[in-house]
């Protein structure tokens, strides 16, 4: 694969996805699967010419259908994973009040920085029922060790064309605190001429007490406070049927929800320096 050895977070990182699947020592194909199992959360995806494509055919199961609240379907990938033991509390990003692990998950430690530049390279296609996130999440060894760095989240259905004709998204970005008694919620949309469909670097310049979000290399946002233990990245495309148009609740057959990822980079910060 076309990742570097060091995946700590004082090596650099570097995936391209030049073989023809996923490395089981840096990714894991399933959807936080602790709350259900690795085969029930299971991503729809392909590595080839260079990119990991994901994607929600329309045959792609629902997500914790008996747990989650709205109709869920995802494809995403995440560089870290573990668990407690089956019935246990112990998980990543708990959903909702009373989880307990059902498939126990062995740790996985592929891309887990503390600190650094991470960027995802990747393009999209989201109709106005699913959307795409990028975020880097705390692994949750502790559980108030949760925060969250949304490097980019778009939903199709607030896009909207420029005079011009150019697409305008609602850009997502910022800090989830969740549990961490150590952050406060700081996360917000803002119109920005976007097109998706073609490729574009989402990236984050995280440091101690600060972060920047990146669109292509350009600051768009700036907070003054940051998590400070390892957090893994996830790469995600989702579809809520609920929110299926008129059209597609008479038997229309929905465009398929598609995330393209060409590249993952991420740079070390280390004795005050980016």
């Amino acid at each position: 694969m076309g990742h570097d050895a060091g995946r700590g977070h004082r090596r650099d990182f570097l995936e391209d996805f030049g073989g023809t699947d996923l490395d089981p020592a840096v990714w894991v194909a399933s959807y936080l699967p602790a709350w259900s199992s690795r085969a029930a959360s299971a991503a729809t995806y392909e590595v080839a010419d260079g990119a990991l494509t994901l994607e929600i055919p329309p045959q792609h199961p629902l997500w914790c259908p008996d747990l989650h609240d709205e109709p869920l379907r995802v494809s995403a990938v995440q560089s870290g994973s573990w668990s407690g033991p089956v019935g246990s509390t112990r998980g990543q990003q708990p959903f909702r009040e009373g989880l307990v692990v059902r498939e126990e998950q062995p740790v996985l430690a592929g891309f887990t920085p503390t600190y650094g530049r991470a960027e995802v390279t990747c393009r999209a296609e989201i109709g106005t029922r699913s959307m795409f996130s990028a975020w880097l999440v705390g692994i949750e060894h502790e559980p108030e060790r949760c925060g969250e760095i949304c490097l980019v989240e778009v939903f199709g259905d607030v896009v909207t064309e420029a005079a011009d004709g150019r697409p305008v998204v609602a850009y997502g970005s910022g800090i989830h605190a969740f549990r961490d008694p150590g952050l406060v919620e700081e996360f917000g949309t803002d119109p920005v001429t976007l097109d998706v469909t073609v490729d574009h670097t989402y990236g984050v310049d995280w440091r101690p007490g600060a972060v920047d979000f990146l669109l292509d290399g350009a600051v768009v946002r700036q907070v003054s406070q940051a998590p400070d233990y390892p957090m893994q990245l996830i790469l995600g495309v989702f579809d809520f049927p609920g929110r299926a148009s008129p059209a597609e609740q008479d038997g229309a057959v929905p465009p398929t929800p598609r995330l393209v990822v060409e590249r993952v980079v991420g740079r070390p910060y280390e004795d005050g320096r980016r």
